[in-house]
């Protein structure tokens, strides 16, 4: 599912905001909200995405989010020859809102 950037700067809450690292330095960001994840998507519906992970987190400036995570789904399992895992296989570190020194509120 996806929400638009004008639609989610209605929103009176968000829970998490994850910013996923998908392959070398392109981000895309996608939010929790009521318990849903929605990927965040311009007006003409097409995914955002970003080389600067510093302009995905701008994008937040001033809107309710609870806290912003970077989400990196690990490859490791599929490398050595492991099956698949039935969960998911990610590690999420929080980061900051943006601002230079300031981590989430």
């Amino acid at each position: 599912m996806t929400i638009s950037l004008k639609t989610l700067q209605q929103q009176p809450e968000i829970e998490k905001v994850i910013i996923h690292s998908l392959d070398c330095a392109l981000y895309q960001v996608s939010v929790l909200i009521e318990g849903q994840e929605l990927y965040l998507t311009d007006e003409q519906g097409k995914l955002l995405r970003s080389h600067n992970k510093l302009s995905l987190q701008a994008l937040f400036e001033g809107l309710p989010y609870r806290k912003m995570v970077l989400r990196q789904q690990s490859a490791y399992d599929e490398m050595v020859g492991q099956p698949l895992r039935e969960a998911d296989n990610f590690l999420e570190v929080p980061i900051g809102n943006g601002a230079m020194g300031v981590m989430d509120r």
